[in-house]
């Protein structure tokens, strides 16, 4: 059961500076070349103090872009191999929305399906977790048609709600309780506050739409909404879900590292075979990919889905697409 603290804004810097002396980096959202973003800061002057979303995902925390596999070396006789270690800095994500948060958790459902995945899992476990809840949306949010919501604690270790004069903290897990325990000046009895989020109406059926999947598989819906697609990746890169990836090697005559990156399934070479066959050649079965990955494969595996909401891969499209408009036509009978 989650126990509750006032947070008054005055105390964030002393929680700073508490968890920068335990030896962790902070990762916050700044304002910087006109951009939102998470950055390491210093201090809670740099956090950014009005956005609705940075515009690449937190999941880089746990799943960088690229990672170091191991490394090797070509001898005379013989190839040296050598496993690389994680690179796991013990990291705060400070101010990440909830449907961030709880995004985590569909990469671990994968990052730990058949074999625990060290390099994943040494990052969570250095990782911590203080999601600040929504007082603002925009069209593209759609957290609540997906299980989610604005005060949503799922994923968070604590959860700060904006209140007058600071923030109502709800603390949720051991992380959450261990960082409290750096700072116990900063956190004050919880006097009775009230948790205001912002209203997200529901936008779809989601449970139908994932039932209306088992039925659509031929359906020319796709090719329709993809229409407008380019392939780019743009949504995949962006998403604090979207778990492709690629292992690829970079090498010379004296050896090489070979390196797992990120990768998408919109792309065309995503699943191109060495004998050059396709099996899904067209944009439109590309795109069917996408919704059925998350909305129907993801259910079948993991009891969950591969989706959180945020709306970030409609933000980032170059033309246009809206994930939720386009679930919502998916939706119908």
């Amino acid at each position: 059961m989650a126990e509750t603290f006032f947070l008054p804004q005055a105390s964030l810097d002393a929680l700073f500076a508490a968890l920068a002396k335990d030896g962790r980096r902070i990762l916050a959202p700044t304002d910087r070349d006109g951009r939102t973003e998470l950055n390491p800061v210093a201090s809670f002057q740099e956090v950014a103090a009005d956005y609705i979303q940075t515009i690449l995902s937190a999941k880089e925390a746990a799943f960088p872009k690229v990672e170091r596999l191991m490394t090797f070396t070509l001898g005379a006789k013989a190839v040296d191999l050598k496993d690389a270690e994680p690179h796991a800095e013990p990291t705060v994500l400070f101010g990440v929305r909830p449907c961030e948060a709880s995004g985590f958790g569909a990469l671990d459902a994968v990052f730990n399906w058949d074999t625990r995945d060290r390099f994943f899992n040494a990052r969570m476990e250095a990782l911590a977790i203080i999601g600040v809840g929504c007082t603002k949306k925009d069209d593209a949010c759609f957290c609540t048609s997906v299980g989610g919501g604005p005060g949503s604690t799922r994923g968070s270790d604590i959860l700060l709600t904006p209140v007058e004069g600071g923030f109502l903290a709800e603390v949720l897990t051991p992380k959450g309780r261990a960082m409290v325990a750096l700072a116990p000046g900063a956190f004050q009895p919880d006097p009775g506050l009230e948790k205001k989020v912002v209203e997200v109406p529901v936008a779809f059926d989601q449970p139908g739409l994932t039932r209306r999947l088992k039925d659509r598989f031929e359906d020319g819906i796709w090719m329709e909404q993809s229409l407008r697609c380019v392939g780019c990746g743009a949504c995949a890169y962006v998403c604090p879900t979207c778990v492709c990836f690629d292992i690829v090697e970079e090498a010379d005559a004296k050896g090489g590292h070979r390196l797992r990156t990120w990768d998408s399934c919109g792309g065309p070479m995503f699943t191109l075979h060495a004998s050059g066959h396709n099996p899904r050649e067209t944009q439109a079965q590309r795109w069917r990919q996408r919704v059925y990955h998350k909305f129907s494969y993801y259910p079948e595996r993991y009891d969950m889905l591969g989706c959180v909401g945020c709306g970030k891969c409609t933000r980032a499209c170059p033309v246009d697409m809206n994930l939720q408009e386009h679930l919502a036509e998916a939706a119908q009978a």
